[in-house]
């Protein structure tokens, strides 16, 4: 997102409602952040807003863990604001108690309570043009420092084969993640900004542009309950999603198996008579194909990096899913990406 789209967007979810007869302004508040008062000026309910323009399902959960560690650092409830909120993911976030607000009018603020939902774009928005840091090419080099944030002062060559992209390309990410304000550059040497906000940052870029790429196919499997015992072979096959939230937080029972490999060991598919499933969403196998290059292992080597664990528990948007995210984070990445 560019420098100035978050005060535009908080203006126009506060004009939006104030066509809706709502009495709402969008107040500049200190570091570049934005206060969306709701009701008369003196007083009015304040809300800091969190950008989410392109809020849907599968971005949902990396939102809504961006706007809970706003309002513990900032001690304001939050609101996301966003181009257009569907009813289905209105529901879901009044569900999880958060407040939100798109350009077209919807919303949801528990005080003073505002409850608008229903209303469509007149016309469909036009997607924002990706900078290199939001292509698929950027967000695999995104994710390799975010795996192994050392890597930000490595050569190019290190990064591009960490990420699995063209070396070409590296530059441009990475003078992009500088502008974005994810890189900083002192010198000679590069850092990685490794907080949450940056995490979270690309949780929801990964669910929208690059998560979709990777999903090869979705089986049925009489085997799903026994999936414990499979024993994966680390260099053929590695769990993700659930399961591997599971293995390392022992908080979740999944309810769809993921799998990541380059193709699925036709052994493993006929031990577990693998049928290709039609329709099905619930108690299903995904086939997904890793995206990444050469990355240190992470705390178990039959799963894939925990950033991955945690970013495709977010983009399911499910409650216990986002729940059990947070565990994740808590127990696993908050020593490396800190509050902020």
């Amino acid at each position: 997102m560019k420098a100035d789209q978050p005060a535009v967007l908080a203006e126009r979810v506060a004009q939006a409602l104030v066509a809706m007869g709502v009495s709402a302004n969008a107040l500049s508040a200190p570091g570049g952040a934005f206060t969306l008062r709701v009701g008369p000026m003196e007083p009015g309910a304040d809300y800091t807003v969190v950008p989410a323009p392109h809020l849907a399902r599968a971005t949902m959960g990396a939102a809504l863990m961006q706007a809970r560690q706003q309002a513990a650092v900032g001690g304001n409830p939050t609101v996301l604001a966003a181009e257009y909120v569907t009813p289905p993911v209105a529901d879901d976030l009044r569900a999880q108690g958060q407040p939100f607000a798109d350009t077209v009018g919807n919303a949801w603020l528990p005080a003073p309570l505002v409850f608008i939902t229903g209303r469509k774009p007149a016309t469909k928005p036009v997607p924002a043009a990706a900078g290199r840091a939001d292509t698929p090419a950027g967000l695999k080099v995104l994710f390799a420092l975010l795996c192994d944030p050392t890597l930000a002062n490595a050569p190019h060559r290190a990064i591009a084969a960490a990420a699995g992209v063209a070396l070409g390309g590296v530059p441009a990410v990475l003078q992009d993640l500088q502008q974005l304000g994810h890189l900083v550059v002192l010198g000679k040497r590069r850092r990685l900004d490794a907080t949450r906000r940056v995490l979270d940052a690309w949780a929801q870029a990964y669910a929208r542009r690059l998560r979709a790429k990777t999903l090869q196919g979705v089986y049925l499997t009489p085997g799903f309950d026994t999936w414990t015992t499979w024993a994966l072979d680390p260099a053929e096959a590695l769990w993700g999603g659930e399961p591997a939230a599971s293995l390392l937080t022992n908080y979740l029972r999944p309810g769809v198996l993921t799998i990541y490999a380059q193709r699925l060991p036709t052994p493993l598919m006929a031990r577990q008579r693998m049928t290709r499933a039609h329709g099905q969403t619930e108690r299903t196998l995904e086939w997904r194909k890793p995206f990444w290059g050469q990355l240190p292992a992470g705390p178990r080597p039959d799963a894939v990096p925990t950033v991955l664990v945690y970013a495709d528990l977010l983009a399911t948007g499910d409650g216990r899913c986002i729940e059990t995210a947070h565990v994740l984070y808590e127990q696993y990445l908050a020593g490396t990406f800190a509050q902020g």
